[in-house]
């Protein structure tokens, strides 16, 4: 009787912390960036400070999250984030990751949807931060790869989209491109959430019988020249081979993870 009044609670509280999340996102659009823009007449810091604001952000709705009894979470190996320059893969199980993932990253920029630059709720967000869009074609690894150099976190998941409930991680080559071409190395990070809620094709209403509890796992670089050397010099090559390198890393760690 209790786990289901505590379920039905979660939906509640679920249903809370989203309404939250799109107030929040319309307040900053029409608030707190404008202000911001008032304020701070450079773009560059401008954007950084805009940035910082999503990051303290994305920590407090996480903490919303927690203090609704919606889900727990470990941080492991969080002293590997942070640098200046680092391309961070991570997988992509839940709706939620790239909150968590920039609530840990004060200075992150990332590859984002088309359709959330046009989205009334989350346009603002992606504007201020100069977020890097992913219909911009070919510049789009040069875009990627220039923020890196820049000295920003730059998150991507090389999947594209949520990996399905029961599906098969499959992994883009673009993110492979991105580390080849620019010679980036890569911080590889694990996400996994128990029971699994807020995936691809399950409504968010369905909230499991227990709180989810998400385990993020920063993981040892992975070198990039070696991919690029054993292909001696050919960047298609090296971004295919890199692609299976990371499909197998991926698709390893998180069931490593899942088996602990």
């Amino acid at each position: 009787m209790l786990e289901r009044i505590d379920q039905c609670w979660r939906v509640v509280a679920t249903a809370i912390a989203f309404s939250v999340f799109g107030l929040g996102g319309v307040a900053l659009r029409v608030v707190a960036f404008p202000f911001l823009a008032f304020f701070v007449w450079d773009r560059g810091h401008r954007i950084k400070y805009a940035r910082l604001t999503i990051h303290y952000a994305f920590r407090a709705f996480i903490g919303l999250m927690r203090a609704l009894g919606i889900l727990r979470y470990r941080i492991e190996g969080l002293e590997k984030l942070g640098r200046g320059g680092q391309l961070v893969l991570a997988n992509h199980p839940t709706l939620i990751d790239v909150v968590f993932l920039i609530s840990l990253l004060p200075n992150a920029d990332c590859v984002v949807k088309s359709s959330l630059a046009r989205n009334p709720f989350t346009r603002g967000p992606v504007r201020a931060t100069n977020y890097i869009c992913n219909d911009v074609g070919a510049d789009l690894v040069q875009d990627c790869i220039a923020s890196v150099k820049m000295g920003n976190s730059l998150v991507i998941f090389p999947e594209g989209t949520r990996t399905p409930v029961g599906g098969v991680m499959t992994l883009q080559r673009g993110a492979a491109n991105i580390a080849v071409r620019g010679a980036c190395d890569i911080t590889p990070v694990t996400i996994r959430c128990v029971p699994l809620s807020l995936t691809k094709g399950l409504p968010w209403w369905k909230v499991p019988r227990q709180r989810m509890q998400f385990t993020i796992t920063v993981h040892d670089p992975i070198a990039v020249a070696p991919f690029i050397e054993r292909a001696e010099g050919e960047v298609a090559i090296a971004a295919r081979r890199l692609t299976h390198h990371l499909q197998h890393y991926f698709s390893t760690e998180v069931l490593t993870h899942a088996g602990t």
